[in-house]
């Protein structure tokens, strides 16, 4: 489980296919690794990975057909920026909304502009998911916590205050580009109740 709370900004260093899989290696900056081993779980640019060795100032991770297929993590090349979270701690401050890292689907940016030193980004989910995004409800954006503003037919509009916007990858977000969205949990569940109800 994760909060949406980026640590920090890490960075891609080498990718390389395994099978139908994705080794990544990532350096991890000043978020020190030390504190963690392998088995533990990150989230990387909004997706949940599980650590499979640790270096001084970088971890591997592998990503699963299964992960690349609904994810962006098949395009990232070394040098590619990526927010990173480690688990949350019991006890741990709750700054955002319980992020799973299990990514709903890639989204559109489909406008990006600058307000008053915060960015505007008005996003395009799929279809599958843009039901289950609500006016100021919670969504991970690339592993980012935001308040959705409002909802628009399929599209929704996210405000990204200059701290976030210094502090994570969105800050060089552009119009057109693909990114990792997760909806809030509780969507999801009441998806689903909802569905069995309906049944016959």
């Amino acid at each position: 489980m994760f909060t949406g709370i980026v640590r920090v900004i890490g960075h891609v260093v080498s990718v390389r296919q395994a099978g139908g899989a994705l080794e990544l290696e990532i350096g991890c900056g000043r978020l020190p690794s030390g504190t963690w081993k392998a088995g533990d779980s990150i989230c990387v640019a909004g997706v949940c990975l599980t650590v499979s060795s640790i270096g001084p100032e970088s971890f591997r991770s592998v990503a699963s057909a299964e992960t690349l297929g609904c994810t962006t993590l098949g395009r990232l090349s070394p040098g590619d920026p990526v927010n990173l979270e480690p688990a949350l701690a019991s006890g741990g401050l709750l700054g955002g909304h319980f992020v799973t890292g299990h990514v709903d689907g890639v989204a559109r940016i489909d406008e990006a502009r600058e307000v008053a030193g915060s960015l505007r980004f008005v996003i395009a989910p799929p279809p599958s998911v843009a039901r289950l995004v609500a006016s100021k409800g919670s969504v991970t954006i690339d592993g980012v916590s935001l308040t959705v503003n409002e909802v628009a037919g399929e599209t929704f509009g996210v405000n990204v205050v200059p701290h976030t916007r210094a502090a994570t990858t969105l800050g060089s977000v552009r119009k057109g580009q693909a990114v990792n969205l997760e909806v809030d949990i509780l969507a999801r569940y009441l998806e689903r109740l909802l569905d069995q109800r309906v049944k016959p």
